[in-house]
């Protein structure tokens, strides 16, 4: 058995921003090479990325998480009680924030012929709840929908490819790679069919752009629906006044009756507090999803007051 375990985890925020990252490290192994991860991690020893897929978190108390494979007879801790194995620089070390990372996972090899990569989950599993709201939306032809760091996730194209309703999406993110990529799919490049839109009025672009200032790509008031899929998560690791510029920013462009939703794992009594300083006169609710592959997310809205 692998077991990751994290000592000294006295703050429920502290205790949320490590599990965002093993389970990152996680996700990346269901769809990265070995080497890839290892080198991303800054691990100089880490389990086969096929092990990575079956890990699951265990509350052990109050104050520890672990991190639980089944391969082999291990246990590999972080924290200050223990020998640290995460280096600086490292997801650990508040780098899911920089570009540099981001740039370094795009690039990186590929496991199987999967062309996405999901933070969380991808469209297969949000449109049962997308649909509901882009079908009760705000009269718009097609609906204007922005996905802020979409990566190479499959929130976008899963949208223009599938949803009966007309939509118009753009997808932006600060990783030129990651755009790169997913301009590429929807052309038919890397040996994939090109996409084609679920309905005959959608369209889908791919941008680079800074979620944190969308002045260059985005008007203000002109997207009924604003998607954030963990991208919050990984800018808040370097520093809470970046993800209340994200959030800003996200308001800013959302249209009179529009919906920002924020997908995450990130509990509640987290997130809310958060949520409702950073947009004060909007109304934030949250609802639970999953969970998908055993573990629950959250989704959560926000609207404007009425």
């Amino acid at each position: 058995m692998v077991v990751i375990r994290l000592f000294a985890l006295s703050h429920k925020a502290e205790f949320a921003t490590f599990l965002l990252d093993l389970r990152l490290l996680r996700e990346c192994g269901r769809h990265f090479a070995e080497g890839s991860l290892a080198d991303l991690a800054g691990i100089s020893r880490w389990p086969r990325c096929e092990q990575l897929s079956t890990w699951r978190p265990w509350r052990l108390g109050r104050a520890e998480l672990c991190w639980v494979g089944k391969q082999s007879d291990e246990t590999w801790a972080l924290g200050d009680t223990c020998a640290p194995l995460v280096s600086t620089g490292s997801l650990a070390g508040n780098c899911l924030a920089h570009r540099c990372l981001w740039d370094k996972l795009h690039s990186g090899p590929r496991v199987g012929s999967v062309p996405t990569f999901d933070w969380f989950f991808g469209y297969e599993e949000a449109q049962g709840f997308l649909l509901p709201l882009l079908q009760e939306a705000p009269a718009a032809y097609p609906l204007r929908v922005l996905d802020v760091g979409c990566g190479t996730s499959s929130l976008c194209t899963g949208l223009y490819t599938k949803c009966p309703i007309p939509v118009d999406v753009l997808g932006v993110d600060f990783s030129p790679v990651a755009v790169a990529h997913m301009n590429s799919l929807l052309e038919g490049g890397q040996d994939q069919i090109p996409l084609y839109p679920g309905h005959p009025a959608s369209r889908l672009q791919f941008i680079q752009a800074d979620a944190q200032n969308l002045e260059p790509v985005a008007p203000s008031g002109s997207f009924q629906l604003v998607l954030d899929k963990g991208t919050w998560d990984a800018v808040a690791r370097g520093g809470l006044p970046g993800a209340y510029q994200l959030l800003s920013e996200c308001l800013r462009v959302l249209s009179p009756r529009g919906t920002l939703i924020q997908f995450s794992d990130e509990d509640p009594d987290v997130r809310l507090p958060c949520l409702e300083q950073g947009s004060q006169g909007w109304t934030v609710t949250v609802q639970e999803l999953g969970p998908f592959r055993g573990i629950p997310y959250f989704a959560y809205l926000v609207q404007v007051s009425h």
